[in-house]
């Protein structure tokens, strides 16, 4: 009799879960069917757009484990699993996790909006953070300047993409400005023509871009002539200084007396 109605009850359970039990395996299957199409069609579209290297395993990851983590639930919930502890636990965890990982989320979202919104790229030269350098690494969570004084910067990508960004790379020339004052007696025509001919015959000036040379003001000890000259990115440094040094010697051969001589 016990016997009997234990088959009675096994069978009962079997037909009430039965059913949960075959559409949630039904579901589960179907369900790593469609995360395997998602993810392959995430690979593919994202090496149709370039995206960085750096983030496309990553966002593969994350997509993937959260669908896994929905499609677990899901199944579990059509197979008349309680969750109620099981999702209490994850929030707990989770908010746990975000107290801890505050500053290195931080980090990590600004590494994913650098990565997306490209302010900046490999070999770009940036000012940013009090530090002027070239970009040689674009991580996650940091990224590395070269200095042109040979000093390597890591820069936490939190407070990188949270501030000012000064890319000097994107426009693809950068203008040097810089000031000469020389007294009244100098030829103010024979100083501007010393200076255009300085400018047409320094290496690596940017003859087309707008260069100008003008007075700027004038003093009670002096005339100010200010120099604008256009050059790449690169050849910033150098031109300036191989203009500088030719203006003062130019100068100094067509007689023109320079300050404290």
């Amino acid at each position: 009799m016990k016997l009997e109605k234990l088959y009675d009850k096994a069978w009962d359970w079997a037909l009430d879960l039965g059913p949960k039990i075959i559409f949630g395996l039904i579901i589960l299957l179907i369900g790593l069917w469609l995360i395997k199409l998602v993810s392959n069609r995430i690979r593919s579209h994202m090496g149709k757009n370039h995206v960085h290297s750096s983030l496309e395993p990553f966002i593969i990851s994350l997509t993937v484990t959260t669908l896994y983590i929905l499609l677990i639930i899901l199944v579990m919930t059509i197979m008349g699993f309680q969750l109620t502890v099981f999702t209490t636990l994850i929030g707990a965890f989770g908010v746990a996790a975000g107290l801890a990982l505050s500053g290195t989320l931080q980090n990590f979202a600004g590494g994913v909006l650098i990565l997306l919104l490209k302010p900046f790229e490999i070999d770009d030269n940036i000012v940013a953070q009090g530090q002027d350098g070239i970009v040689t690494s674009i991580q996650i969570f940091y990224t590395v300047l070269l200095t042109f004084d040979n000093k390597t910067v890591i820069i936490p990508n939190g407070k990188l993409f949270n501030e000012v960004i000064v890319n000097v790379t994107r426009e693809g020339r950068r203008r040097i400005d810089f000031e000469i004052k020389l007294g009244y007696a100098a030829d103010v025509d024979q100083v501007m023509d010393v200076i255009w001919n300085a400018i047409k015959t320094t290496p690596n000036v940017l003859l087309d871009a707008g260069n100008r040379v003008a007075v700027s003001a004038m003093e009670i000890d002096g005339v100010k002539y200010q120099v604008n000259v256009w050059a790449a990115p690169g050849d910033y440094a150098t031109v300036k200084f191989a203009l500088n040094n030719k203006i003062a010697r130019d100068l100094k051969t067509a007689g023109v007396k320079l300050p404290g001589m």
